[in-house]
């Protein structure tokens, strides 16, 4: 029965320490952050700057969840969303919370210095402080652009996956570092009205909280109308061809269909929906960008053969 029991305690700790790095997020960076490989070159990416980027870019991004947690712990214990995690529940001790995270992000630094390059481990690094110390501590607690400001971090993920396999920076990886700075606010911002009342209880000032909901779905709504701007540069920069704009415009007006649906509803009635559209807006996207790039390198080697 021991056994059992200590098998039991065993797999629940387990669990929460894999909570403490929020998989769904990390998963949509880690995903961002391949497409950067992929369309940084022509060519395979290397297997070396492929699999260890990725788990460099996956531990500090996972290292970045979990200071979150332990940062935002009392907050989190005054949220209805939140209130189940690890540490509000007293599952875990935030002593061993904090040693968790800074153990990922060492371990995530060692990996990205000795096997991808040095400009990604600085930027990674860079990333992971403005999340989980700039945003967390400051921006979020004093400002209701707090998203806005913090959104860089979130951010980086495709400009380190280019960097990973180039070892430089690039224009074409800063425009795709811009379109997810400027999704950031209205796939956000449609959470925070559906959960206004639990940011107040936790006096975190996001926008629905100071400025109210009206003016927060304007915003969202603005937000998205630039957003569906900015997807066109690569277009017509030649970073991406028709496939791209097709993909990227279909995506851009369904995003703002939503975005006018929820201006128009009452109260927080299509919040949700427009949140949940985002997620699948900005994997699509990507997913375009990526169908777009290996088109492009397929027509371009038949008609050299």
């Amino acid at each position: 029965m021991n056994t059992m029991l200590e098998a039991t305690l065993a797999r629940t700790h387990w669990r929460d320490y894999y909570e403490l790095c929020k998989p769904k997020v990390v998963a949509l960076i880690l995903f961002t952050a391949a497409v950067g490989m992929f369309l940084s070159t022509d060519g395979w990416v290397p297997f070396n700057a492929w699999f260890w980027g990725l788990i460099g870019i996956g531990l500090a991004a996972s290292a970045g969840a979990a200071l979150n947690h332990w940062v935002d712990q009392e907050i989190d214990a005054r949220m209805d969303r939140t209130s189940a995690r690890p540490l509000p529940r007293g599952h875990l001790s935030s002593r061993n919370a904090l040693i968790f995270a800074l153990a990922l992000a060492t371990l995530s630094m060692v990996v990205l210095v000795a096997f991808v390059n040095v400009l990604t481990a600085a930027l990674t690094l860079a990333s992971m402080v403005g999340y989980a110390v700039i945003y967390t501590m400051f921006l979020k607690r004093s400002t209701p652009q707090n998203i806005v400001l913090g959104g860089a971090a979130g951010a980086a993920p495709p400009v380190l996956g280019w960097t990973a396999v180039t070892g430089e920076l690039h224009s074409e990886a800063l425009l795709l570092f811009l379109i997810i700075f400027v999704w950031t606010p209205p796939h956000f911002w449609a959470l925070a009205i559906r959960r206004r009342d639990d940011y107040a209880r936790a006096d975190v000032p996001m926008l629905p909280v100071t400025h109210g909901i009206a003016f927060t779905k304007l915003h969202v709504l603005l937000y998205t109308i630039l957003l569906v701007i900015v997807t066109i540069m690569p277009f017509l920069v030649q970073m991406s061809g028709t496939i791209y704009l097709a993909g990227a415009l279909a995506l851009g007006i369904g995003f703002v269909y939503y975005a006018i649906r929820l201006y128009r509803s009452e109260g927080d009635d299509f919040a949700m929906k427009t949140f949940g559209y985002s997620i699948f807006y900005l994997s699509a996207l990507f997913a375009f960008l990526l169908l777009d790039h290996y088109a492009r390198i397929a027509i371009r080697a038949w008609f050299i053969n």
